[in-house]
């Protein structure tokens, strides 16, 4: 938790850098390596977190990683990072800032879960349906194929979620037809 609160300071710091500098989309594009590279490796994570190894070796590796595949700015904030101890922040960073991007574009980040394929009309129907709930101008949706949910879909938007698939709507009735609340009653 704690290093979910320094990488959003950390990361409004970077985005308001970012945005003085003039290099917002740069950073953006730094900030998606990252947090995918993050993503991808438990090795890299473990050995940021890890106490034992010392600062200066943590900033090698970091600079082994992403010279030359990310902005000079980005590698004087890994320095800058590893010089406070804040290495194992770098975890949470790229997703915040992504989020806070985001959030300073008013684009809406959701998920859409179904059973087939979004033809398009239907995709123009759920960013319609998220754009009335969020009132944000741009919506950026990611599609996921289950085919266990039978039909429908499951939209996620922020921390809502609203499910109205049949595997969704099969459990909601069986739970209803377990709860024991027939009362028998003679007149």
């Amino acid at each position: 938790m704690a290093d979910q609160r320094v990488a959003a300071r950390y990361a409004k710091s970077l985005l308001d850098l970012a945005q003085e500098m003039g290099t917002l989309a740069t950073m953006k594009q730094d900030m998606d390596l990252l947090a995918n590279t993050m993503a991808g490796s438990r090795d890299l994570r473990l050995l940021l977190r890890n106490p034992i190894v010392k600062h200066d070796k943590k900033l090698s590796i970091l600079t082994a990683i992403f010279q030359g595949k990310v902005s000079d700015t980005l590698m004087r904030f890994f320095q800058i990072l590893t010089s406070k101890n804040r290495e194992a922040a770098l975890e949470h960073i790229g997703t915040e800032f992504r989020s806070q991007y985001n959030a300073l574009l008013g684009v809406q980040v959701a998920e859409v879960t179904s059973a087939s394929p979004l033809t398009p009309a239907t995709r123009a129907e759920v960013e319609k349906l998220v754009k009335q709930q969020t009132g944000l101008p741009d919506v950026s949706l990611t599609e996921k194929v289950d085919p266990s949910l039978i039909g429908g879909f499951v939209l996620r938007v922020g921390d809502r979620q609203i499910d109205d698939s049949v595997k969704g709507n099969l459990r909601r009735l069986r739970t209803s037809l377990t709860d024991n609340t027939y009362q028998h009653s003679l007149n």
